[in-house]
């Protein structure tokens, strides 16, 4: 058996949480010591005691109340986190769909916002070159593809990210509510992708709310409950307690 490609063990990730001084600054400098360990112990939880395997290959839905650490899962995947205790191991490249457009330079035209992308996900400018005229026309951003982004709308901005993220071969993919980047037609288009990911083997972690999304694509589930697992297992099994609670 081949080894996992992602692993959590253990894994939590808490941030420090900060309170106006109360008292007077005089208090606080004569309560130093004291004061500065109330302040460390003051920590919010985004995530507690996770454990979980990915194959490669495998697609994880991951579902739960906003706020659950849903996104932070995401995040410490992509590498843009890191844990406070355990550990994550991550063996393939990572594509993420977290924030699409998040990355794009606002005074550059979308076709160069395609090339800086490519180049920053790790491809080589030939690389990119490649795949222009499939990311334009998967896209459908007609003329407005050499104008720059700061014109566009934020569903253009969707489109173009979900456009370059998905064309540029990932090893692992990372999304995050961005399927519905547009109308009927497009959104059909997205979905048609990911089941093409799918078959090819690429590994998906799916951040949704829609559930039909997850059952069609994932082959299991985590669910996320109050900052830790409530229980991962097959999709639609998990996704109907999920539904039911």
């Amino acid at each position: 058996m081949s080894e996992p490609v992602i692993v959590f063990e253990n894994v939590g990730k808490s941030y420090p949480q900060y309170h106006q001084i109360t008292g007077g600054l005089k208090n606080f400098l004569f309560h130093l010591p004291s004061a500065l360990k109330s302040f460390k112990q003051l920590r919010y939880e985004s995530l507690r005691d996770i454990n979980f395997q990915m194959a490669k290959g495998e697609s994880l839905g991951i579902v739960g109340r906003n706020g659950a650490g849903k996104s932070t899962t995401l995040g410490l995947i992509a590498g843009v986190l890191q844990p406070t205790v355990g550990r994550v191991l991550v063996r393939e490249r990572v594509s993420p769909m977290l924030e699409l457009g998040a990355g794009f330079c606002t005074d550059l035209s979308g076709r160069d916002n395609i090339m800086l992308n490519g180049i920053l996900m790790g491809m080589t400018r030939m690389e990119v070159q490649k795949k222009v005229d499939e990311i334009i026309e998967f896209a459908e951003l007609g003329e407005f593809i050499n104008q720059p982004i700061r014109i566009y709308s934020s569903g253009m901005l969707a489109r173009l990210g979900f456009s370059v993220v998905s064309s540029l071969e990932p090893e692992i993919l990372l999304i995050d509510e961005i399927l519905a980047v547009g109308d009927i037609d497009f959104t059909k288009k997205c979905q048609e992708r990911m089941m093409r990911f799918k078959k090819q083997g690429v590994t998906i972690v799916l951040v949704s709310h829609v559930m039909q999304d997850i059952v069609n694509i994932c082959d299991r589930v985590l669910w996320i409950e109050n900052h830790t697992a409530k229980c991962i297992g097959p999709a639609e099994e998990v996704v109907q307690k999920y539904k039911d609670s």
